[in-house]
């Protein structure tokens, strides 16, 4: 073995068998050490001043400068009795990373003195440079100008990272002139928009109402392994997953990995990662082996949706940062590894009021059944009409190696809903205007109300090949992937829900001042809702290429490629919905078009480089110096009288090492000129096309001769490590 594959193995083989013992602590008391609680803040705070935060957050109201300089100066206090020297506005750029900078605490007052100071200007504003950051034009390189500001409804928490201690402020980030610069400003806003709709709606129920908050809980999926074969992968190091790799002789086949017996290593990584989340406030509740080989997932209950996402994104850093103390690394990439299973995030979606019923669990009444119908039907409503917007929320380069290949769901959109509320939607499509006359006899007739029990669960299966399933009582949207944000597929879900609830109940309360009553309106409305969004309801196996043509007869899109999901974005009809909730301006989602399109060009690009660079700087030398070995010992054998017939196989894998290696240079030959073609391209859209349509498919044709070469070689000149050495090293 040579270079980066043997001292990978050499440092993986030298790794201690005894682990050190990952430090546990009972969960409730070290929950939300570091973080700064509304229970911390009461303590921090004159009851005066608590009260009006508090006040604020509820009613959604302008907090005072006066009050965010006492709520500053508390949780400066509170942040440097835990050690805390300096603090950072922590936010969410469109990179899809979290950015911050940190400032101290110190400062030198009028008369020369040394204090620590945190005032509720610094608090409640920064301005970092806004043309460093993806704008899609809403910036330019000379407008710099752009700023963070706080978020009082996520809470603050301090990052110890190396024994270093800083203040993290959760903000949103906009530009000078107010667009929104990236994902939580949306976010919050689409938050605001579903309550207010949804309050609306809600109150035909219960007139007590007074908000509805969107709730998540993600599932994060994720890969482990030894940081040495990671370093010895340059592909990995640049884009995170294997641009070669020949399929190892067992994989998944076996089942055997998925709930099995978690790796010691990999068991105190975990007890490391959940220690460091439950500090933080994350709570995480679930760890277990996924399908794949080295893949794992992690989950934790139900929060807000903004409060979840800014957990998941603390999450993936912790990941990160807590693995490499153990000589381990985590992928997020979608699809690190070729024919194993790829990387979800898979998104749970909720509403709930603030008397804490979730509005997609059914309840034991007739009225409470009927409330669990309004959303539930009207939540496949706004999928049915926003279909292709869905898609664009979760389109990533990396994301489209998944979809559709190994238990992810595919890039049509549809919603399973199990064969028992099958039943009971149909119960309502087919009844007749009379039906619904008589609300006495209401119950009888549709027998709907009956129908639906207390825990959907038990009547209920789960289709793991659906993009959208409702899950009891909620619904997971699957298609996520590992390496998303929460954020883009949240605000999009939270956006058209609010925009079919209004419609809704404009349509309900039309029928009811022409004299309906109202159980009955809204029973013929959700019926006309239903009736309009068959199309996007699938109950059988979403792999299949049955589904494929059944979908395409439907009406339904199969946009398989980034840059064509992206083309929702710039919609009329998009444009209209995101204008209308307030949620985005036609100008913000243009550059979001532009912005993620760049990124996807950017990426591919990535991924052709470091294709060639592997190719051309490791594997062709290694494939040369066997191809040379081979002839020699042919020469050899030749020169020593052997009959030719008894040198078959020899030239039989000569020819094969040599047609392997011509394939794969003549591809990157190709690669190389159709990538300087393409570059050429001016207008983004379409030069994001053509690296979909006419780069990315030299990466598959380079990779079948690149993993033929890793069979014929021989394995001591193999430069990489192999599937079998990287998935399986324990």
């Amino acid at each position: 073995m040579t270079n980066g594959r043997k001292s990978a193995i050499d440092v993986f083989s030298s790794r201690p068998t005894e682990l050190e013992k990952a430090k546990t602590s009972k969960i409730s008391v070290i929950f939300n050490e570091n973080v700064f609680t509304m229970t911390k803040m009461r303590t921090y705070l004159s009851s005066s001043a608590f009260a009006s935060f508090r006040d604020s957050l509820e009613n959604r109201t302008k907090i005072s400068r006066e009050i965010a300089d006492q709520i500053a100066s508390a949780i400066k206090s509170w942040a440097m009795e835990h050690g805390a020297t300096h603090y950072t506005h922590w936010f969410q750029p469109l990179t899809g990373a979290t950015a911050e900078k940190h400032d101290s605490f110190f400062t030198i007052d009028k008369e020369g003195n040394a204090i620590e100071r945190l005032s509720g200007t610094e608090l409640v504003q920064q301005e970092p440079d806004a043309s460093s950051f993806p704008s899609g034009g809403l910036r330019a390189t000379f407008e710099a100008r752009g700023y963070t500001a706080w978020d009082p409804g996520s809470p603050a928490f301090i990052m110890d990272i190396g024994g270093g201690k800083t203040l993290c402020i959760p903000t949103v980030f906009i530009s000078y002139t107010g667009e929104a610069l990236d994902h939580k400003a949306p976010l919050i806003k689409s938050m605001e928009a579903i309550d207010k709709a949804a309050t609306e709606v809600v109150k035909y129920f219960d007139r007590h109402v007074k908000k509805v908050l969107p709730t998540l809980g993600w599932e994060q999926e994720y890969f482990v392994i030894d940081k040495a074969m990671y370093y010895a992968r340059p592909d990995l190091l640049a884009n995170g997953r294997t641009v070669f790799g020949r399929a190892p002789a067992k994989g998944q086949q076996l089942d055997d990995h998925y709930f099995g017996a978690i790796p010691e290593r990999v068991y105190a990584f975990m007890l490391d990662l959940e220690n460091e989340s439950h500090k933080l406030g994350i709570p995480l509740r679930t760890r277990h082996n996924e399908v794949a080989p080295s893949q794992f997932e992690c989950a934790p209950m139900f929060e807000a949706v903004n409060v979840a996402v800014d957990h998941n994104q603390l999450l993936v850093n912790l990941m990160d940062r807590v693995a490499r103390r153990h000589n381990l690394i985590v992928l997020t990439h979608e699809k690190p590894f070729a024919g194993i299973n790829g990387s979800g995030k898979h998104n749970n979606w909720s509403l709930m009021s603030d008397d804490h019923t979730n509005l997609l669990s059914p309840g034991s009444t007739p009225r409470n059944n009927l409330q669990f119908l309004t959303f539930f039907i009207n939540t496949i409503k706004a999928v049915h009409d926003h279909a292709d917007l869905l898609r664009a929320s979760i389109a990533s380069e990396s994301n489209d190696y998944r979809l559709g290949a190994n238990e992810a769901p595919p890039a049509i959109m549809s919603v399973f809903v199990g064969s028992y509320l099958n039943n009971v939607l149909d119960a309502l499509e087919t009844r007749v205007d009379e039906d619904f006359s008589d609300e006495d006899e209401m119950d009888l007739k549709l027998d709907i109300h009956k129908m639906i029990p207390d825990i959907m669960m038990d009547n209920t299966d789960r289709n793991r090949t659906s993009p959208f399933a409702f899950t009891g009582n909620k619904f997971e949207f699957r298609a996520v992937g590992s390496s998303a944000n929460c954020s883009r597929a949240m605000i999009t879900l939270n956006t058209i829900m609010a925009n079919q609830l209004k419609a809704f109940k404009k349509d309900v309360d039309i029928l009811i001042k022409k004299g309906e009553r109202r159980d009955s309106a809204i029973l013929k409305v959700l019926r006309e809702c239903l009736l309009s969004s068959k199309k996007i309801m699938f109950e059988g196996n979403n792999y299949s290429h049955e589904w494929e043509v059944e979908a395409a007869a439907r009406g339904l899109n199969n946009i398989k490629s980034t840059p064509m999901a992206l083309d929702a974005l710039t919609q009329n009809k998009t444009i209209e919905v995101f204008t209308s909730e307030e949620v985005l301006s036609e100008r913000e989602l243009r550059a979001r078009h532009e912005i993620f399109l760049e990124e996807y060009i950017t990426k591919v690009k990535i991924e052709a480089k470091i294709i060639m660079e592997l190719a051309l700087n490791q594997i062709l030398p290694a494939a040369f110096k066997y191809q040379s070995a081979l002839a020699d010992t042919i020469s050899k054998a030749e020169k020593s009288g052997l009959e030719s017939k008894s040198l078959g196989v020899h030239k039989e894998i000569f020819y094969r090492t040599s047609n392997a290696i011509n394939g794969a240079y003549n591809n990157i030959e190709l690669l190389e000129k159709t990538l300087e073609e393409v570059n050429e391209v001016s207008d983004t859209r379409e030069k994001s096309i053509e690296f979909a349509d006419k780069v990315k498919p030299f990466f598959e044709k380079i990779r079948m001769h690149v993993d033929e070469l890793e069979l014929l070689v021989d394995d001591t000149l193999w430069p990489l490590p192999k599937y079998r050495e990287i998935l399986f090293a324990r």
